[in-house]
C-alpha cells in the first residue's frame, strides 16, 4: 500500500521524532551530534524550515520546527536524514538503514500546548536520567531558551517571545516553567501521540561520559 502523503500547513509547528532501527544508537561520538546539527541547520535554512528546538537523544531525535510551505518540512527531513546515513555509514564502515521508518510529525495546533511541547522535549534527558539537569545537556535546544546560549540558527517562536519584554525575561519565566516537571497525564498524552505508550525507564542509555560538556 502506498503511503499516504502529509500535509504541512505554513505557519504550523510540528514535533518531528525519528528513531534509529531496532532502537539502535544514531549517536556514537561527540562529533557525529555536531554533524547532525549542522546537517539539520543547512536543511532547514535551504528549504525553509524555522526550528525552534531539539533533544539528540542516543537512539532518536525530537525537533521542533515551522515550516514556510507544506513541502518545507519533508525536503528538510529527507535531506538531513539522507546525508546523516551516509556520514554514518561512511564513518563506521557500515551499510543499511540507519532510521526505523521515516519520521514521525505531529502538529502542534494549540498554541497554548507550544511550550508543554518545547518542555517534553527538552525534559527528555533528564527523565531518561542520563543527565541530573538539562543544562549539563550539550545536545539540547535548553540553554538557548533558559540561559541565553548563542545560536546563530534556533528561530525563537512567537509563544516564546511573548513570555517576557527581553531576553532575560524570557529566560527567567522559562526556567520557571521548565523546573515545574510535566505531570503523568502531560508525559503520557506526548507519548500517546507518537506511539510511545508503555516505553520503559532505561530505554536510553544511562549517562554517558561522552554526553558531558
Amino acid at each position: 500500500m502506498a503511503r499516504r502523503p502529509r500535509l504541512f500547513i505554513p505557519g504550523l509547528s510540528v514535533h518531528v521524532i525519528q528513531r534509529g532501527n531496532n532502537r539502535q544508537s544514531i549517536f556514537t561520538q561527540r562529533a557525529d551530534y555536531e554533524v547532525f546539527l549542522a546537517f539539520l541547520q543547512a536543511a532547514s535554512m535551504r528549504h525553509g524550515v524555522a526550528v525552534h528546538g531539539y533533544a539528540l537523544m542516543t537512539n532518536h531525535t525530537h525537533i521542533i520546527a515551522t515550516p514556510d510551505h507544506p513541502a518545507a518540512l519533508p525536503q528538510t527531513m529527507k535531506e538531513l536524514s539522507g546525508r546523516y546515513v551516509q556520514y554514518y555509514n561512511r564513518k563506521y564502515e557500515r551499510i543499511g538503514t540507519l532510521w526505523s521508518g521515516r519520521h514521525r510529525a505531529l502538529l502542534i495546533g494549540d498554541e497554548r500546548y507550544w511550550l508543554t511541547c518545547l518542555r517534553y522535549v527538552e525534559q527528555n534527558p533528564v527523565r531518561a536520567q542520563m543527565v541530573r539537569s538539562a543544562d549539563v545537556y550539550p545536545w539540547s535546544s535548553y540553554r538557548v531558551h533558559a540561559l541565553g546560549a548563542d545560536t546563530d540558527w534556533l528561530v525563537p517562536h512567537r509563544v516564546y517571545v511573548t513570555l517576557g519584554h527581553s531576553s532575560e525575561e524570557r529566560q527567567t519565566a522559562y526556567r520557571a516553567l521548565f523546573d515545574s516537571p510535566l505531570t503523568e497525564a502531560e508525559i503520557a498524552q506526548q507519548r500517546q501521540q507518537w506511539g510511545q505508550t508503555g516505553v520503559r525507564r532505561g530505554s536510553d542509555p544511562g549517562p554517558d561520559p561522552r554526553l558531558t560538556p
